[in-house]
Protein backbone atom coordinates (compact mmCIF):
# COMPACT_ATOMS: atom_id res chain seq x y z
CA UNK A 1 0.00 0.00 0.00
CA UNK A 2 2.81 2.44 0.77
CA UNK A 3 0.64 5.16 2.18
CA UNK A 4 -0.56 7.91 0.12
CA UNK A 5 -1.44 11.40 2.25
CA UNK A 6 -5.20 10.65 1.68
CA UNK A 7 -4.67 7.38 3.19
CA UNK A 8 -1.98 8.54 5.47
CA UNK A 9 -4.42 11.37 6.53
CA UNK A 10 -7.14 8.46 7.12
CA UNK A 11 -5.00 6.58 9.61
CA UNK A 12 -4.15 9.12 11.68
CA UNK A 13 -7.32 9.91 12.87
CA UNK A 14 -8.53 6.51 13.23
CA UNK A 15 -8.48 3.52 15.58
CA UNK A 16 -6.21 1.69 12.81
CA UNK A 17 -3.15 4.23 13.93
CA UNK A 18 -3.01 2.48 17.19
CA UNK A 19 -2.83 -0.82 15.74
CA UNK A 20 -0.39 0.23 13.31
CA UNK A 21 1.37 2.08 16.30
CA UNK A 22 0.84 -1.64 18.18
CA UNK A 23 2.79 -3.30 15.57
CA UNK A 24 5.66 -1.39 15.13
CA UNK A 25 6.64 -0.86 18.69
CA UNK A 26 10.21 -0.88 19.69
CA UNK A 27 12.66 -2.78 17.49
CA UNK A 28 13.82 -4.41 20.49
CA UNK A 29 10.94 -6.33 20.65
CA UNK A 30 11.91 -8.37 17.69
CA UNK A 31 14.88 -10.80 17.57
CA UNK A 32 16.97 -9.29 15.06
CA UNK A 33 18.42 -12.58 13.66
CA UNK A 34 19.00 -13.24 10.33
CA UNK A 35 15.91 -14.99 8.67
CA UNK A 36 17.76 -17.92 7.12
CA UNK A 37 21.58 -19.06 6.30
CA UNK A 38 21.45 -17.90 2.94
CA UNK A 39 20.40 -14.86 0.57
CA UNK A 40 18.23 -17.69 -1.39
CA UNK A 41 17.19 -21.26 -1.52
CA UNK A 42 18.70 -23.88 -3.68
CA UNK A 43 16.07 -23.68 -6.07
CA UNK A 44 16.24 -19.98 -6.68
CA UNK A 45 18.99 -18.52 -8.68
CA UNK A 46 19.29 -14.77 -8.60
CA UNK A 47 20.39 -13.61 -11.67
CA UNK A 48 20.91 -9.59 -12.33
CA UNK A 49 19.48 -6.58 -11.07
CA UNK A 50 19.32 -3.25 -13.33
CA UNK A 51 18.91 -0.04 -10.27
CA UNK A 52 16.67 2.55 -10.52
CA UNK A 53 17.11 4.94 -13.58
CA UNK A 54 18.44 8.24 -12.57
CA UNK A 55 14.83 9.87 -13.91
CA UNK A 56 12.34 7.62 -12.53
CA UNK A 57 13.76 6.85 -9.02
CA UNK A 58 10.97 7.07 -6.50
CA UNK A 59 9.36 4.34 -5.20
CA UNK A 60 9.17 1.56 -7.35
CA UNK A 61 5.17 -0.35 -7.34
CA UNK A 62 3.70 -3.11 -10.11
CA UNK A 63 4.90 -4.86 -13.39
CA UNK A 64 3.41 -5.54 -16.38
CA UNK A 65 4.73 -7.28 -19.52
CA UNK A 66 4.16 -6.84 -23.13
CA UNK A 67 6.18 -9.27 -25.81
CA UNK A 68 10.13 -8.95 -24.79
CA UNK A 69 9.61 -5.35 -22.66
CA UNK A 70 8.41 -5.54 -18.87
CA UNK A 71 6.87 -1.85 -17.80
CA UNK A 72 8.02 -1.01 -14.19
CA UNK A 73 5.64 1.48 -12.34
CA UNK A 74 6.80 4.07 -10.12
CA UNK A 75 5.33 6.95 -7.99
CA UNK A 76 7.49 9.04 -10.36
CA UNK A 77 6.09 7.60 -13.89
CA UNK A 78 7.02 4.62 -15.50
CA UNK A 79 10.23 2.62 -16.62
CA UNK A 80 10.49 0.15 -20.14
CA UNK A 81 12.70 -2.35 -19.85
CA UNK A 82 13.82 -4.76 -22.43
CA UNK A 83 13.76 -8.17 -21.31
CA UNK A 84 14.67 -10.07 -24.88
CA UNK A 85 17.87 -11.55 -22.96
CA UNK A 86 16.21 -11.86 -19.45
CA UNK A 87 19.91 -12.17 -18.22
CA UNK A 88 20.56 -8.52 -19.23
CA UNK A 89 17.86 -6.38 -19.10
CA UNK A 90 18.11 -2.84 -20.43
CA UNK A 91 16.37 0.60 -19.71
CA UNK A 92 14.87 1.27 -22.92
CA UNK A 93 12.58 4.54 -21.95
CA UNK A 94 11.98 6.22 -18.90
CA UNK A 95 9.00 8.56 -18.30
CA UNK A 96 9.09 11.40 -15.93
CA UNK A 97 5.17 11.66 -14.95
CA UNK A 98 4.51 11.73 -10.89
CA UNK A 99 0.90 11.19 -9.51
CA UNK A 100 2.18 8.11 -6.96
CA UNK A 101 1.21 4.33 -6.66
CA UNK A 102 2.35 4.10 -10.23
CA UNK A 103 -0.15 0.90 -10.82
CA UNK A 104 0.33 -0.08 -14.43
CA UNK A 105 -2.12 -2.52 -17.14
CA UNK A 106 -0.86 -2.86 -20.68
CA UNK A 107 -3.00 -3.81 -23.62
CA UNK A 108 -1.27 -3.84 -27.12
CA UNK A 109 -0.28 -0.63 -27.58
CA UNK A 110 -1.95 1.34 -24.46
CA UNK A 111 -0.71 1.88 -21.19
CA UNK A 112 -2.44 2.77 -18.02
CA UNK A 113 -1.18 4.25 -15.25
CA UNK A 114 -2.53 4.73 -11.78
CA UNK A 115 -2.67 8.47 -10.11
CA UNK A 116 -3.49 8.84 -6.68
CA UNK A 117 -1.50 11.38 -5.31
CA UNK A 118 -3.62 14.64 -6.56
CA UNK A 119 -2.03 17.57 -9.09
CA UNK A 120 -2.60 20.72 -10.36
CA UNK A 121 -3.78 19.41 -13.56
CA UNK A 122 -3.70 15.82 -15.54
CA UNK A 123 -0.45 17.15 -17.25
CA UNK A 124 2.36 15.57 -16.22
CA UNK A 125 4.42 18.13 -14.85
CA UNK A 126 2.02 19.42 -13.04
CA UNK A 127 2.93 20.16 -8.97
CA UNK A 128 1.09 18.47 -6.47
CA UNK A 129 -1.59 19.87 -4.11
CA UNK A 130 -3.98 18.86 -1.12
CA UNK A 131 -5.85 16.53 -0.99
CA UNK A 132 -8.66 19.40 -0.41
CA UNK A 133 -7.85 20.84 -3.76
CA UNK A 134 -11.30 20.84 -5.72
CA UNK A 135 -9.33 21.25 -9.28
CA UNK A 136 -6.85 18.50 -7.91
CA UNK A 137 -6.19 15.58 -10.68
CA UNK A 138 -6.06 11.94 -9.90
CA UNK A 139 -7.39 9.01 -12.11
CA UNK A 140 -5.90 7.42 -14.97
CA UNK A 141 -2.95 8.25 -17.40
CA UNK A 142 -3.30 6.57 -20.86
CA UNK A 143 0.04 6.01 -22.96
CA UNK A 144 0.59 5.01 -26.63
CA UNK A 145 3.46 2.64 -26.17
CA UNK A 146 3.74 1.42 -29.52
CA UNK A 147 7.45 3.44 -29.62
CA UNK A 148 8.91 1.40 -26.58
CA UNK A 149 12.15 3.92 -26.80
CA UNK A 150 9.39 7.17 -26.87
CA UNK A 151 6.26 6.54 -25.19
CA UNK A 152 3.16 9.35 -25.61
CA UNK A 153 0.81 10.68 -23.32
CA UNK A 154 -2.76 9.94 -24.50
CA UNK A 155 -4.92 11.27 -22.09
CA UNK A 156 -6.56 11.07 -18.82
CA UNK A 157 -9.52 10.20 -16.85
CA UNK A 158 -10.53 11.39 -14.07
CA UNK A 159 -11.63 9.15 -11.26
CA UNK A 160 -13.43 9.82 -7.11
CA UNK A 161 -10.59 9.33 -4.99
CA UNK A 162 -7.84 9.01 -7.50
CA UNK A 163 -6.94 4.98 -8.51
CA UNK A 164 -4.72 3.02 -6.04
CA UNK A 165 -5.11 0.25 -8.39
CA UNK A 166 -6.18 -0.95 -11.92
CA UNK A 167 -7.38 -4.10 -13.84
CA UNK A 168 -7.51 -4.30 -17.04
CA UNK A 169 -10.53 -6.03 -18.56
CA UNK A 170 -10.81 -7.32 -22.07
CA UNK A 171 -13.98 -6.48 -24.27
CA UNK A 172 -14.15 -6.92 -27.49
CA UNK A 173 -12.44 -5.31 -30.80
CA UNK A 174 -14.13 -1.92 -30.18
CA UNK A 175 -13.50 -1.34 -26.60
CA UNK A 176 -11.87 -2.35 -23.51
CA UNK A 177 -12.79 -1.87 -19.60
CA UNK A 178 -10.25 -0.52 -16.50
CA UNK A 179 -11.69 -1.14 -13.04
CA UNK A 180 -10.51 1.28 -10.96
CA UNK A 181 -10.01 0.54 -7.17
CA UNK A 182 -9.75 3.47 -4.61
CA UNK A 183 -10.99 4.51 -1.24
CA UNK A 184 -10.05 6.33 2.04
CA UNK A 185 -13.04 8.87 1.84
CA UNK A 186 -13.33 12.25 3.76
CA UNK A 187 -16.18 15.25 4.14
CA UNK A 188 -12.75 17.00 3.44
CA UNK A 189 -12.16 16.23 0.29
CA UNK A 190 -13.93 17.52 -2.41
CA UNK A 191 -13.14 14.86 -4.76
CA UNK A 192 -13.22 11.18 -2.66
CA UNK A 193 -16.94 12.00 -1.02
CA UNK A 194 -18.58 9.27 1.65
CA UNK A 195 -20.08 7.16 1.15
CA UNK A 196 -17.16 5.29 -1.13
CA UNK A 197 -18.24 1.87 -1.53
CA UNK A 198 -18.13 1.66 -5.44
CA UNK A 199 -15.37 1.26 -7.72
CA UNK A 200 -15.09 3.19 -11.47
CA UNK A 201 -15.20 1.57 -14.44
CA UNK A 202 -13.55 3.11 -17.14
CA UNK A 203 -14.67 2.31 -21.27
CA UNK A 204 -11.46 2.57 -23.78
CA UNK A 205 -12.89 2.93 -27.34
CA UNK A 206 -9.80 1.31 -28.90
CA UNK A 207 -10.15 3.35 -32.08
CA UNK A 208 -10.31 6.72 -30.34
CA UNK A 209 -8.33 6.00 -26.58
CA UNK A 210 -8.30 9.68 -25.95
CA UNK A 211 -12.11 9.81 -25.98
CA UNK A 212 -11.38 7.05 -22.64
CA UNK A 213 -14.42 8.17 -20.04
CA UNK A 214 -15.57 6.49 -16.80
CA UNK A 215 -19.18 4.63 -18.25
CA UNK A 216 -20.21 3.41 -15.11
CA UNK A 217 -19.57 3.46 -11.02
CA UNK A 218 -21.02 -0.17 -9.97
CA UNK A 219 -21.61 0.48 -5.98
CA UNK A 220 -19.98 -3.12 -4.49
CA UNK A 221 -21.11 -2.53 -0.91
CA UNK A 222 -24.47 -1.09 -1.19
CA UNK A 223 -25.29 -1.42 2.60
CA UNK A 224 -21.83 -0.85 3.43
CA UNK A 225 -19.28 -3.01 3.70
CA UNK A 226 -17.16 -4.04 6.92
CA UNK A 227 -17.06 -1.07 9.43
CA UNK A 228 -17.26 -3.13 12.60
CA UNK A 229 -14.60 -5.69 12.96
CA UNK A 230 -11.63 -5.28 15.45
CA UNK A 231 -8.16 -4.67 14.27
CA UNK A 232 -8.99 -3.36 11.05
CA UNK A 233 -6.70 -1.40 9.11
CA UNK A 234 -9.42 0.68 7.70
CA UNK A 235 -13.06 0.04 7.41
CA UNK A 236 -14.37 -1.26 3.81
CA UNK A 237 -14.70 2.20 1.57
CA UNK A 238 -13.99 0.75 -1.75
CA UNK A 239 -11.78 -2.11 -3.08
CA UNK A 240 -7.70 -2.00 -2.49
CA UNK A 241 -7.44 -4.37 -6.17
CA UNK A 242 -9.92 -6.52 -8.07
CA UNK A 243 -8.24 -9.84 -10.10
CA UNK A 244 -10.74 -10.67 -12.86
CA UNK A 245 -10.49 -13.94 -14.92
CA UNK A 246 -12.09 -13.25 -18.11
CA UNK A 247 -12.47 -16.80 -19.18
CA UNK A 248 -15.10 -17.47 -16.26
CA UNK A 249 -16.35 -14.05 -16.22
CA UNK A 250 -15.34 -13.96 -12.96
CA UNK A 251 -13.80 -11.72 -10.88
CA UNK A 252 -12.04 -11.22 -7.12
CA UNK A 253 -11.96 -8.31 -4.84
CA UNK A 254 -9.62 -7.34 -2.06
CA UNK A 255 -11.74 -4.68 -0.33
CA UNK A 256 -10.43 -3.65 3.10
CA UNK A 257 -12.55 -5.47 5.46
CA UNK A 258 -13.83 -7.69 2.72
CA UNK A 259 -13.21 -10.46 0.42
CA UNK A 260 -16.03 -10.61 -2.85
CA UNK A 261 -16.34 -12.71 -5.39
CA UNK A 262 -17.74 -10.83 -8.89
CA UNK A 263 -19.62 -12.19 -12.02
CA UNK A 264 -18.21 -10.14 -14.48
CA UNK A 265 -20.09 -11.40 -17.43
CA UNK A 266 -21.77 -7.28 -17.67
CA UNK A 267 -18.36 -5.85 -17.21
CA UNK A 268 -19.58 -2.05 -16.63
CA UNK A 269 -22.33 -3.77 -14.05
CA UNK A 270 -20.28 -6.18 -12.01
CA UNK A 271 -22.43 -8.52 -10.03
CA UNK A 272 -20.87 -9.25 -6.49
CA UNK A 273 -21.91 -13.04 -5.70
CA UNK A 274 -20.21 -13.51 -2.39
CA UNK A 275 -18.75 -11.74 0.50
CA UNK A 276 -16.69 -12.97 3.44
CA UNK A 277 -14.94 -11.67 6.68
CA UNK A 278 -12.16 -12.82 8.15
CA UNK A 279 -11.09 -12.44 11.73
CA UNK A 280 -7.76 -12.50 11.72
CA UNK A 281 -7.47 -10.28 8.48
CA UNK A 282 -7.19 -6.28 8.82
CA UNK A 283 -6.86 -5.51 4.95
CA UNK A 284 -7.83 -7.29 2.28
CA UNK A 285 -5.20 -6.64 -0.24
CA UNK A 286 -4.97 -8.66 -3.28
CA UNK A 287 -6.53 -11.87 -5.01
CA UNK A 288 -5.05 -14.65 -7.15
CA UNK A 289 -7.09 -17.37 -8.69
CA UNK A 290 -6.31 -20.88 -9.69
CA UNK A 291 -5.95 -21.73 -13.18
CA UNK A 292 -8.61 -24.19 -12.86
CA UNK A 293 -10.91 -21.04 -11.33
CA UNK A 294 -11.56 -23.85 -8.31
CA UNK A 295 -9.41 -21.99 -5.32
CA UNK A 296 -8.72 -18.16 -4.66
CA UNK A 297 -5.53 -16.90 -2.38
CA UNK A 298 -6.19 -13.55 -0.90
CA UNK A 299 -3.31 -11.47 0.94
CA UNK A 300 -3.49 -9.36 4.15
CA UNK A 301 -1.39 -6.23 4.03
CA UNK A 302 -1.62 -6.21 7.98
CA UNK A 303 0.10 -2.67 9.21
CA UNK A 304 -0.07 -1.01 5.63
CA UNK A 305 3.09 -2.38 4.29
CA UNK A 306 4.55 -0.22 7.71
CA UNK A 307 5.46 -3.29 10.14
CA UNK A 308 7.63 -5.90 11.11
CA UNK A 309 4.78 -8.32 10.89
CA UNK A 310 6.86 -11.30 9.87
CA UNK A 311 7.55 -12.26 13.83
CA UNK A 312 6.87 -14.74 16.26
CA UNK A 313 4.80 -12.15 17.98
CA UNK A 314 2.65 -11.62 15.05
CA UNK A 315 1.89 -15.38 14.92
CA UNK A 316 1.33 -17.15 11.46
CA UNK A 317 -2.39 -16.19 10.90
CA UNK A 318 -2.61 -12.75 10.76
CA UNK A 319 -0.43 -10.77 7.93
CA UNK A 320 -0.71 -13.94 6.05
CA UNK A 321 -2.45 -15.67 2.73
CA UNK A 322 -5.80 -16.78 3.32
CA UNK A 323 -6.92 -20.24 0.64
CA UNK A 324 -10.34 -20.29 -0.38
CA UNK A 325 -12.01 -23.08 -2.39
CA UNK A 326 -14.90 -22.27 -4.73
CA UNK A 327 -18.02 -24.13 -4.61
CA UNK A 328 -20.66 -23.51 -6.64
CA UNK A 329 -20.85 -21.67 -9.85
CA UNK A 330 -22.33 -18.19 -10.81
CA UNK A 331 -24.25 -16.53 -8.90
CA UNK A 332 -24.14 -19.79 -6.44
CA UNK A 333 -20.81 -19.77 -5.83
CA UNK A 334 -19.23 -19.59 -2.38
CA UNK A 335 -15.80 -19.10 -0.79
CA UNK A 336 -14.98 -21.98 1.89
CA UNK A 337 -11.85 -21.15 4.27
CA UNK A 338 -8.50 -23.86 3.50
CA UNK A 339 -5.99 -22.23 5.49
CA UNK A 340 -3.41 -19.49 5.80
CA UNK A 341 -0.12 -19.25 4.58
CA UNK A 342 2.90 -17.15 6.25
CA UNK A 343 6.66 -17.06 5.62
CA UNK A 344 8.39 -18.66 8.32
CA UNK A 345 11.40 -16.77 8.26
CA UNK A 346 11.16 -13.88 11.12
CA UNK A 347 12.09 -10.77 10.22
CA UNK A 348 13.05 -9.33 13.27
CA UNK A 349 12.14 -5.30 13.09
CA UNK A 350 12.24 -5.56 9.36
CA UNK A 351 8.88 -4.67 7.70
CA UNK A 352 7.26 -7.38 5.90
CA UNK A 353 3.68 -8.67 4.78
CA UNK A 354 2.01 -10.37 2.17
CA UNK A 355 2.13 -8.62 -1.00
CA UNK A 356 1.81 -8.96 -4.57
CA UNK A 357 2.53 -12.27 -6.66
CA UNK A 358 1.34 -14.62 -9.74
CA UNK A 359 0.94 -18.16 -10.51
CA UNK A 360 3.73 -20.33 -11.36
CA UNK A 361 2.26 -21.66 -15.09
CA UNK A 362 2.80 -25.17 -14.33
CA UNK A 363 -0.59 -26.47 -15.83
CA UNK A 364 -2.32 -29.13 -13.61
CA UNK A 365 -0.85 -27.85 -10.24
CA UNK A 366 -0.78 -24.80 -8.12
CA UNK A 367 2.37 -23.23 -7.20
CA UNK A 368 2.46 -19.23 -6.22
CA UNK A 369 5.57 -16.75 -6.50
CA UNK A 370 4.96 -13.55 -4.07
CA UNK A 371 6.54 -10.54 -2.61
CA UNK A 372 6.56 -9.57 1.47
CA UNK A 373 8.38 -6.50 1.19
CA UNK A 374 11.27 -6.93 3.33
CA UNK A 375 10.57 -10.25 3.84
CA UNK A 376 11.82 -11.04 0.10
CA UNK A 377 10.49 -13.34 -2.71
CA UNK A 378 8.74 -16.65 -1.51
CA UNK A 379 7.99 -19.84 -3.84
CA UNK A 380 4.71 -21.56 -2.54
CA UNK A 381 3.15 -24.65 -3.27
CA UNK A 382 -0.71 -24.58 -2.33
CA UNK A 383 -1.75 -27.90 -4.39
CA UNK A 384 -3.21 -29.19 -1.28
CA UNK A 385 -4.83 -25.93 -0.12
CA UNK A 386 -5.14 -26.94 3.52
CA UNK A 387 -1.73 -27.42 3.75
CA UNK A 388 0.41 -25.04 1.73
CA UNK A 389 4.20 -24.54 1.90
CA UNK A 390 7.16 -22.52 0.96
CA UNK A 391 9.26 -24.47 -1.39
CA UNK A 392 11.82 -21.40 -2.46
CA UNK A 393 13.17 -18.18 -1.74
CA UNK A 394 15.33 -14.79 -2.27
CA UNK A 395 15.58 -12.74 0.43
CA UNK A 396 18.54 -10.06 -0.04
CA UNK A 397 19.67 -9.08 3.59
CA UNK A 398 22.80 -7.58 4.73
CA UNK A 399 22.34 -9.39 8.04
CA UNK A 400 23.18 -12.32 5.91
CA UNK A 401 25.66 -10.58 3.21
CA UNK A 402 26.68 -7.26 4.84
CA UNK A 403 27.91 -6.59 1.39
CA UNK A 404 24.27 -6.61 -0.44
CA UNK A 405 21.95 -4.14 -0.66
CA UNK A 406 18.24 -5.29 1.27
CA UNK A 407 15.47 -6.28 -0.65
CA UNK A 408 12.02 -4.55 -0.30
CA UNK A 409 9.92 -6.27 -3.05
CA UNK A 410 6.67 -4.66 -4.01
CA UNK A 411 5.92 -7.38 -6.39
CA UNK A 412 7.23 -10.47 -8.06
CA UNK A 413 5.61 -12.08 -10.90
CA UNK A 414 6.89 -15.06 -13.37
CA UNK A 415 6.95 -14.40 -16.89
CA UNK A 416 8.24 -16.48 -19.95
CA UNK A 417 10.44 -18.48 -17.81
CA UNK A 418 12.11 -16.13 -15.02
CA UNK A 419 10.74 -14.47 -12.07
CA UNK A 420 10.68 -10.49 -11.89
CA UNK A 421 10.95 -8.62 -9.17
CA UNK A 422 9.89 -5.03 -8.40
CA UNK A 423 12.12 -4.13 -5.38
CA UNK A 424 10.96 -0.52 -4.01
CA UNK A 425 14.83 0.58 -3.28
CA UNK A 426 16.80 -1.63 -5.28
CA UNK A 427 14.91 -1.41 -8.43
CA UNK A 428 14.70 -5.05 -10.93
CA UNK A 429 15.47 -8.19 -9.99
CA UNK A 430 15.63 -11.30 -12.22
CA UNK A 431 15.44 -15.07 -10.40
CA UNK A 432 15.37 -18.35 -12.20
CA UNK A 433 13.31 -21.30 -10.49
CA UNK A 434 15.52 -24.36 -10.72
CA UNK A 435 13.03 -26.44 -8.79
CA UNK A 436 12.14 -29.89 -11.42
CA UNK A 437 8.95 -29.61 -10.13
CA UNK A 438 8.57 -25.83 -11.72
CA UNK A 439 10.13 -26.81 -14.78
CA UNK A 440 7.29 -27.49 -16.95
CA UNK A 441 6.10 -23.52 -16.50
CA UNK A 442 8.72 -23.03 -19.12
CA UNK A 443 6.64 -24.39 -21.86
CA UNK A 444 3.98 -21.83 -21.24
CA UNK A 445 4.49 -18.06 -23.22
CA UNK A 446 2.68 -15.15 -23.14
CA UNK A 447 2.58 -12.36 -25.23
CA UNK A 448 1.56 -10.15 -22.78
CA UNK A 449 0.98 -10.20 -19.30
CA UNK A 450 -0.96 -8.18 -16.29
CA UNK A 451 -0.91 -10.07 -13.46
CA UNK A 452 -4.47 -8.82 -12.09
CA UNK A 453 -6.13 -9.98 -15.37
CA UNK A 454 -5.67 -13.75 -15.29
CA UNK A 455 -5.16 -15.78 -18.44
CA UNK A 456 -5.39 -19.52 -19.09
CA UNK A 457 -2.72 -21.11 -19.86
CA UNK A 458 -1.33 -24.79 -21.41
CA UNK A 459 1.79 -25.33 -22.48
CA UNK A 460 3.32 -24.30 -25.59
CA UNK A 461 0.32 -21.87 -25.87
CA UNK A 462 0.99 -17.65 -25.71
Amino acid sequence: MRTSPRRAAALATSAAAALLAGLLGPAAAHADTPPSDDISSDNVEFVTNVPKPEAVNNVNSDLAFTGDYAIGGNYDGFVVYDISDPESPTVVSEVLCPGGQGDVSVSGDLLYFAVDYPRASDECGAPAVPTTDPNGFEGVRIFDISDKANPQYVSAVRTDCGSHTLTLVPGDEEREYVYVSSYSPSVNFPNCQPPHDKISVIEVPLDDPASAAVASEPVLFPDGGNHDQDNLLLPTQGCHDITVFPAKDLAAGACMGDGILMDITDPLEPVVTEVIQDENFAFWHSATFTNDAKTVLFTDELGGGGAPTCTEEIGPERGANAIYTIKGKGADATLEFASYFKIDRHQGDQICVAHNGSLIPVPGKDYFVQSWYQGGVSVIDFNDPRNPREIGYFDADSRIDPDIQDNDTWSAYYYNGYVYSSDIERGLDVLKLTDPRLRAAERVTYDEFNPQTQPVYRPGKR
